[in-house]
């Protein structure tokens, strides 16, 4: 393995970037792992970026977007930015607000593969678990994640979540630049695409803690969009197989 690197959508994570940076930098000491992170800032008006400016840590670089533009598109943004640098192997995609743990890095680093690869952070598989949701919540993840399951036949238990790997191999066979996803939806295309490529997925299970700062990104338009995109993706792998993996795989 060559080096790593976290990308860290952001917008209004003004206390929560902090915190993190300043975890991610303890762990970064005394971690076997060499990583770098990049900051995607949809133009917060808290001024995150200039927050993560003035902390001024050598390892971690700002990657400043227009306007607030969703989490796919923040991504796909990183994903252009750090593929362009032959350094790096694998890139993980981590949340700012605190919810994905840093000291669950360790079990994910170790089950890195690699080729095309990726490592889910799982919280719905024996280990994992979810801390300050309501059964509601949770209820409503588990339900997506089966339903997504079920219609686009991938074996993977939490498809909604955002706490993963991806070597840089599997993106690099990805047309990245054809897919739409914008909200959370956007974890569902990616698992959907890696799958296509015949990717390694491998589970680790996480506990995922929801956000103490701040206001959750989640709305109703992001539950419409990830149940909508999920029916029509399941229904074309059925009628069209060969023509949905061409959109996605080089």
């Amino acid at each position: 393995m060559d080096k790593l690197v976290i990308l860290i959508p952001t917008y209004n994570e003004a206390v929560s970037i902090v915190e993190l940076l300043e975890k991610l930098s303890s762990f970064r000491s005394s971690s076997q792992y060499l990583f770098d992170a990049v900051v995607i800032d949809d133009n917060s008006p808290d001024k995150t970026a200039e927050i993560v400016d003035r902390m001024a840590i050598s390892w971690v670089q700002i990657l400043r977007r227009p306007g607030k533009g969703g989490l796919g598109a923040a991504y796909r943004a990183g994903f252009d930015k750090v593929l362009a640098d032959s350094q790096y192997s694998h890139i993980v995609t981590m949340d700012a607000d605190g919810s994905h743990r840093v000291e669950d890095l360790p079990a994910m680093f170790a089950a890195i593969k690699t080729g095309k690869s990726i490592v889910l952070g799982t919280r719905w598989m024996p280990g994992g678990s979810v801390v300050n949701w309501p059964k509601s919540r949770q209820l409503l993840s588990k339900c997506g994640t089966l339903y997504a399951k079920l219609a686009l036949g991938i074996n993977l238990n939490d498809l909604t979540g955002g706490f993963r790997i991806y070597s840089a191999e599997l993106l690099k066979a990805l047309n990245l630049q054809d897919m739409n996803a914008t909200g959370y939806c956007f974890q569902i295309e990616m698992a959907m695409a890696a799958d296509l490529t015949g990717a390694v997925a491998t589970q680790v299970p996480i506990t995922f803690v929801e956000r103490i700062n701040g206001v959750s990104k989640m709305s109703k338009a992001i539950v419409v969009e990830a149940l909508t995109q999920t029916s029509r993706w399941g229904l074309m792998r059925r009628l069209r197989p060969n023509a949905d993996k061409l959109h996605y795989v080089k």
